[in-house]
């Protein structure tokens, strides 16, 4: 039984959500504050957390930053009420893996957690067709079976959705991926889900790998149909 934490000050919130994600058959947890949601994230090791941003005694963004840095890889979800998109991008380069915007709905929401859930076991899957073995793209190193990323030599810090996506692109060979194609390899949604999470992702890791994010050369937009890394990188 996977287990979830809810790091939510909205009582009827968590309340609701509780309540659905028990009927769905998970174990989950409740922290009112950023405070008691580290806390209980390191007491209960939860396959999953669901985090406010718009937290008590410690804002969602730092709940994200300190979890991290404690080391926790718990898949995060985060739910705001906030429209914009700096919001999302900010906790997304801290760590976050996919997010909602309140209001959100109950199937969009479990369909997401189902996504995020199922990371671990196909990533798995996906490391032993390699056996280890590092996969070069330009003058980045990628390591499946430690998802390690190396530019230059030099350890990059990414987010574990930003591993996944540029592993699958990589794995693709210079081949064009849509954008659906790569959330349902990724993130496991369904064709009903929108969102602009793979630009997203995209956008940092050309942030932390190309020489130029705005003139990227290794990971390359195919208009109107996708993206590809560079052929003969």
């Amino acid at each position: 039984m996977s287990r979830i934490l809810i790091i939510e000050d909205n009582e009827d919130l968590a309340f609701g959500l509780c309540n659905n994600l028990e009927i769905e058959g998970y174990e989950v947890f409740t922290a009112a504050t950023g405070t008691a949601g580290v806390r209980q994230a390191g007491e209960y090791q939860p396959d999953l957390i669901l985090l406010d941003l718009m937290l008590p005694e410690m804002d969602g963004f730092e709940v994200l930053k300190t979890l991290r840095e404690n080391g926790n890889p718990a898949p995060i979800l985060i739910l705001t009420a906030r429209g914009e998109e700096l919001d999302k991008v900010r906790g997304l380069r801290l760590g976050a893996d996919d997010y909602v915007t309140k209001p959100f709905g109950l199937m969009e929401l479990l369909a997401r957690v189902e996504a995020l859930l199922r990371r671990g076991s196909v990533s798995g899957a996906d490391d032993d067709t390699k056996t280890g073995d590092s996969l070069r793209l330009g003058n980045v190193e990628i390591n499946p079976s430690s998802r390690c990323v190396r530019r230059d030599g030099e350890i990059v810090d990414l987010a574990p959705k930003e591993f996944d996506l540029l592993l699958e692109l990589v794995r693709r060979e210079g081949a064009v991926v849509s954008r659906m194609e790569l959330m349902k390899k990724v993130w496991g949604h369904s064709s009903v889900v929108v969102s602009r999470t793979v630009d997203t992702h995209i956008a940092e890791l050309r942030r932390k790998l190309e020489k130029d994010s705005a003139n990227p050369e290794l990971i390359i937009t195919v208009r109107k149909a996708g993206y590809r890394v560079a052929a003969g990188k």
